[in-house]
């Protein structure tokens, strides 16, 4: 559904003949574009590699107890996915290309994208290495149209790096970020005030930011399945079915999001986990692939100089059946033999382990910033994939998601 290409999101007139039109309401004075790049890990092998475009890659191992990080348009056609096993998507698709990731290049790249980003306003909002909340008010009330700073956005990635991205334009954040999935890949879509309810009533529940695949369920059985049905029960009947999310769902209904976007946005946690390519039944050969993730964890930590007090141990067994075992400290603690050190005891909790083990984690969170700074962001790369390492398969460091 296109919802506008040329309409200025704060007033819904055409920007090139009213710039200037006043918002309806103080709340859609804003101008908020969200940026996504499309199928970005796989539209950058297909860039680099003439052989691959046209074809259906999938960036990742193909091996038995692989994982999809990231796949082109190519393969989605055919229903392979992100966070996919290999073996499903290779029967979703035999004639899939697998290339291993090459995330240093995934990061150059992202480096130049969100350098675009920085040119047009300082509000920018990273979300991963491919996607970003810009807040362009500042710019639009200088004389520049929202719609043509994304346009010029896009254009200049495309010019720096041969790629392509999906932007949208809105007056929040929650607005936006539906405007950039509407038209991909290589779309641009406004949603102004005018049109926004109509947007919104329109779209499957699933489509919504805080809505995952057990509530749009939930939702489903209540009769909820489109952005009407959700602005048509009350707000008691959402508190009583979803508790403290019905504040959320009742606002989105309706198209309302006030969060701001926020250039110090930070991390809570740094995780790694990592599928074993082999399932473990012995404790020592846990804590080794343990002391891994635990390296994998402190650098970045290290990098940014955070520490934090919280370790988390995650553990899946080979019935999919996961637990997680959490400890909070009364100091901070960053290196990683100390990290470690938590995780062995946290494990040692679940030992002896009722069944083998396929997947283990483990996760640094409760950071408290170096001392006389405040609001330090982590690396955006903190949030994609990283190689495996020994026994591992598909490690990856846990955060927002790329592609």
């Amino acid at each position: 559904m296109e919802v506008g290409h040329g309409d200025d999101p704060a007033t819904g007139t055409d920007p090139e003949t009213d710039p200037g039109g006043a918002p309806a309401a103080a709340a859609d004075q804003r101008r908020i574009i969200h940026v996504d790049m499309d199928a970005f890990f796989a539209s950058v092998e297909q860039r680099d590699r003439p052989e691959l475009r046209g074809r259906p890659v999938a960036v990742g191992h193909g091996r038995a107890r692989g994982v999809v990080a990231a796949a082109s348009y190519e393969a989605r056609a055919f229903g392979v996915r992100s966070a996919m096993p290999s073996v499903t998507a290779l029967r979703k698709c035999p004639e899939l290309i697998f290339v291993p990731p090459r995330f240093e290049v995934y990061k150059a790249v992202s480096a130049q994208i969100h350098a675009i980003f920085a040119a047009h306003t300082d509000l920018v909002e990273p979300l991963s290495l491919d996607e970003a909340y810009l807040d362009v008010t500042g710019a639009c009330a200088a004389g520049r149209p929202a719609t043509g700073i994304a346009e010029e956005i896009r254009a200049e990635i495309r010019a720096a790096t041969g790629l392509t991205a999906s932007a949208g334009v809105s007056y929040n954040k929650f607005l936006a970020k539906l405007a950039s999935d509407q038209n991909k890949p290589d779309g641009l879509t406004v949603i102004p005030p005018h049109r926004a309810q109509a947007f919104v009533a329109a779209l499957p529940v699933g489509r919504f930011h805080g809505v995952g695949p057990v509530t749009e369920q939930k939702m489903h059985r209540l009769g909820i399945r489109t952005g009407a049905d959700l602005r048509a029960r009350s707000f008691a009947f959402l508190q009583a079915h979803f508790g403290s999310s019905a504040v959320h769902y009742h606002a989105i209904s309706r198209g309302i999001d006030t969060r701001p976007v926020r250039p110090d946005r930070r991390r809570k946690s740094i995780g790694a986990e990592t599928t074993l390519s082999e399932d473990l039944r012995e404790f020592g050969a846990a804590v080794e692939v343990l002391r891994r993730l635990a390296g994998k964890v402190a650098r970045p930590a290290a990098e940014k100089r955070l520490s934090g007090r919280t370790v988390t141990v995650k553990v899946r067994f080979t019935d999919f059946e996961q637990l997680t075992r959490r400890r909070t400290l009364p100091r901070p603690l960053a290196g990683a033999e100390e990290i470690l050190a938590v995780a062995e005891s946290l494990l040692e909790d679940l030992h002896p382990f009722r069944r083998p083990v396929r997947l283990l984690g483990v996760t640094l969170s409760g950071f408290e910033p170096p001392a006389g700074e405040t609001g330090q962001q982590l690396d955006l790369f903190d949030a994609a994939e990283v190689p495996p390492q020994g026994n591992g398969r598909a490690g990856r460091l846990t955060g927002a998601p790329s592609s």
